[in-house]
C-alpha cells in the first residue's frame, strides 16, 4: 500500500460526521443508533501551499494515480496513522514555481 509522505500546511481542518440511524416517533421522542462499527471516519481539509512545480506535481500524480478509489496511509499532525482516500482535490499554479493543491482525505476502514 502506498503511503502519502507529503506535509500539509498548519490550519488543516478535521472534520467529523457520525453516521446515526434515527427514528422519530409522533410524541416528539426520537430514538438514535450508531450506523456500523467504524462510523465516525475523519475527514481532513489540507492545503499544500507554496509547493514548488516538482513537488506539486508529485502530489497531484499521487492523487491521480489513486483515482479516488485507492487508499493509502496517511498519518495526520498529532494523530493515529490511518487508510485514507482523496475523491477530490484542487491545483492552483500561484506564481512561478509556486503552486498550491488542496485536497480532502477521508478515512477508510479497508481490510487490506
Amino acid at each position: 500500500m502506498a503511503t502519502f509522505s507529503y506535509i500539509p500546511d498548519f490550519g488543516a481542518t478535521k472534520k467529523l460526521a457520525p453516521r446515526v440511524n434515527s427514528i422519530s416517533f409522533g410524541d416528539g421522542y426520537e430514538q438514535r443508533a450508531t450506523f456500523g462499527i467504524n462510523n465516525n471516519p475523519q475527514m481532513w481539509d489540507l492545503t499544500f501551499a507554496n509547493r514548488s512545480d516538482t513537488d506539486a506535481q508529485a502530489i497531484d500524480d499521487f492523487l491521480i494515480a489513486r483515482g479516488g478509489v485507492e487508499s493509502f496511509d496517511w498519518t495526520p499532525y498529532n494523530q493515529s496513522a490511518g487508510k485514507y482516500i482523496c475523491k477530490e482535490w484542487s491545483k492552483s499554479i500561484d506564481k512561478y514555481n509556486g503552486n498550491t493543491i488542496q485536497a480532502t482525505f477521508i478515512q477508510v476502514f479497508d481490510n487490506i
